[in-house]
């Protein structure tokens, strides 16, 4: 079996496509437009259940088919999507246990997408038979290099089925319910149970135990669901033929490194919505993707122009999308594809952007696009296959935001945003990272970030102390080792297993009504939302960098940052969520110890590194402003776009993009950038 369409690597760049919503005599001008838009690839299929299966065991594939075909005359190759996130409505009104209900007892209505139970067994043997049928039909068609699951997973559902389901879930986990009790210390409020028909699903505030072990079942039921359609398309596809699924960034229904194990690769929709681009959060998203599968990763969605959800629907600046689409290649993207298209006439998403519009005119975004899809076209040779390398790792765990979300303490400790607290400063510094779970091995890094990493358990202490007798350099931080594997607080102080590692113990913790002066000793600003009081263990080998000054008479004087010297490396603990200013001139000091130096840069531009089979470094520097700015590079470059070679230092343009190379002859010069 060949496919000719994806055996060499190349960057893809595509949009979704719905054929369906179209006659079919339009395809042909739909598709010279692609074609003259550089597009390469195009999603296909999704949402189109009703179309293709629009009776029971009746299907429809020769249109679907004809498409294919069609895009693959003008080069253009085909992702498929399984339509199981939109279910038909003789599947929902012939059998109603299909549809999800709401955590208030509320049956979703048809129509409304994510309407699926993915527990119910009406769906998942509908979801089996229609996978099964369109892997059958197009699992040896060589113009479809990929495949879909779904779209977008993430639906909740709280009927009688998904009850009985989790009952059965937790005495798989617990073998007893006396070890159950006893983990979950359900003594406290009487909730002890006595038959495992008992447990409810957990609603608002309820037992620690119980909402996590709900989170871990949501995990699972999502995981077994898609992993059904990726089993049986692996049946009919070529190895070299890829499964994905398009997640959706900081997400949190479930644990995404376990939904990506049964994947090829991940994928994920990349979104603005109101306002504009922040590359610095975008960026540790691209991040997050790539390392669900610690690989390269595709964009399957992102925007042209504008969404139709957001608040304020605002358009995009004039090459702002541009940028985006270069800075996604720079954190490993091998595809980008927009969403969507042509606008449908009917449906609930008329107002979203497109590249082109309902009277099949190109919208004056095409353009742009078109532009980034000339320049995919000709660097792709240069750039596919080569790959992000980083020796710098942030700890995601979502267990440990699980439990902080149950039991926040302060309305704004946010998991998200403190873990960005760490990555942005990073991220200024143009170092590249990879944001990985809390356990998978540290092979290869030589930093690593542990942000709020509350959950603890054996294995996790011994991955980050072998880590550190390396010689590697670790940085801990407020509400670092608080509860166990069943969301219970550990008996020993925080950091807990770590304490020896680090150094010092949390004393007591304090979520703050108003700010905590800080000084240290290369900062001096105040800790807001949480400050935790540290002692020392190891009073010779640990150095205080900052302490509290005089504010709840709990905190003064008090240790607020520490650093213990271990094997060559270091272990910082940071227990206070400080100012932006201190938390920048202290990332600085941490990776400037620890000998991880980026490319310096002015605010607002960007240099990312991949690099190729053969050694060589491409670099990818963007400007994500509206206005110039003077940039200085330690050597002279040439820039594959513009195919010129650069000065040492030049001006880089509004939303400019440079692909750049070093020149062998180029000399190293010191001093820092300007601008």
């Amino acid at each position: 079996m060949k496919t000719p369409l994806s055996n060499k690597p190349r960057l893809h760049f595509g949009a979704a496509y719905y054929p369906e919503h179209w006659p079919e005599e339009r395809w042909p001008q739909d598709m010279d437009l692609m074609k003259q838009a550089h597009i390469n690839v195009s999603r296909l299929a999704e949402f189109a259940w009703s179309t293709l299966e629009p009776a029971e065991g009746e299907f429809r594939f020769a249109w679907l088919e004809r498409a294919i075909s069609m895009l693959a005359e003008r080069g253009i190759a085909t992702v498929l999507g399984t339509p199981t996130a939109a279910p038909p409505a003789w599947l929902t009104s012939a059998h109603p246990a299909t549809l999800a209900v709401d955590e208030y007892g509320r049956k979703a209505r048809h129509g409304n997408r994510w309407h699926y139970c993915p527990t119910s067994a009406e769906m998942c043997a509908a979801s089996r038979r229609i996978t099964r049928a369109m892997a059958r039909r197009f699992g040896g068609n060589p113009a479809v290099i990929g495949w879909q699951t779904d779209n977008e997973l993430g639906r909740v559902c709280y009927c009688d089925g998904c009850r009985r389901k989790f009952q059965v879930f937790l005495k798989k986990r617990y073998k007893t319910l006396k070890q159950l009790n006893e983990r979950w210390s359900t003594a406290y409020w009487s909730q002890t149970y006595a038959d495992w028909k008992q447990i409810p699903i957990p609603i608002g505030g309820h037992n620690p135990g119980l909402r996590l072990e709900w989170k871990r079942f949501i995990t699972q039921t999502n995981r077994d669901f898609q992993k059904e359609q990726a089993d049986i398309l692996r049946q009919y596809i070529d190895p070299q033929v890829w499964i994905t699924h398009n997640f959706m960034g900081w997400f949190d229904a479930f644990d995404h490194y376990q939904m990506s194990a049964d994947l090829d690769m991940a994928s994920w929709d990349y979104y603005v919505g109101s306002g504009h681009h922040d590359y610095l959060g975008h960026g540790v998203i691209h991040d997050l993707t790539r390392g669900f599968k610690r690989k390269n990763f595709w964009v399957m969605e992102t925007q042209p122009g504008s969404v139709n959800w957001a608040g304020v629907n605002n358009s995009l600046n004039r090459w702002e999308a541009r940028t985006m689409a270069w800075q996604a290649v720079a954190h490993g993207a091998e595809g980008l594809l927009y969403w969507q298209w042509r606008s449908a006439p009917g449906g609930q998403e008329q107002y979203h952007g497109s590249l082109v519009d309902q009277s099949g005119q190109p919208r004056p975004f095409y353009a742009e696009a078109e532009t980034v899809g000339q320049e995919f076209a000709r660097l792709s040779d240069l750039i596919a296959g080569s790959t992000v390398q980083a020796q710098v790792a942030f700890l995601n765990d979502y267990e440990s935001r699980w439990s902080i979300d149950f039991q926040r303490h302060h309305k704004d400790f946010d998991y998200v945003a403190y873990f960005n607290h760490f990555t942005r400063p990073v991220a200024a510094h143009n170092i590249p990272v990879d944001v990985i779970s809390a356990d998978q091995t540290l092979d290869g890094y030589r930093t690593v970030f542990a942000p709020a990493l509350l959950i603890l358990d054996e294995e996790r202490v011994a991955r980050l102390e072998e880590f550190v007798q390396h010689g590697g350099t670790l940085v801990l931080t407020a509400r670092c080792g608080m509860k166990d594997r069943t969301n219970s607080l550990l008996p020993q102080r925080p950091p807990a297993g770590l304490a020896d590692l680090a150094g010092v113990e949390v004393e007591e913790y304090f979520a703050l009504d108003e700010p905590v002066p800080v000084k240290g000793n290369f900062f001096e600003g105040n800790a807001s939302i949480w400050a935790e009081r540290l002692k020392l263990l190891d009073k010779k080998a640990t150095a205080v960098l900052a302490r509290y000054r005089p504010s709840n008479g709990w905190l003064d004087e008090q240790p607020a940052v520490t650093v213990r010297s271990q094997h060559g490396g270091f272990v910082y603990y940071i227990g206070a969520w400080l100012d932006e200013t201190s938390q920048k001139t202290l990332v600085a000091h941490i990776l400037k110890m620890a000998n991880r130096d980026g490319i310096e840069t002015p605010v607002g531009v960007e240099i990312r590194t991949r690099v190729r089979e053969d050694g060589q470094e491409i670099y990818f520097l963007i400007n994500h402003e509206r206005q110039s700015h003077s940039v200085r590079l330690p050597w002279k470059a040439h820039d594959h776009l513009g195919d010129q070679d650069l000065e040492e230092e030049f001006t880089l343009a509004p939303y400019s993009v440079c692909v750049l190379t070093k020149v062998k002859s180029s000399v190293l010069v010191e001093g820092p950038a300007k601008g």
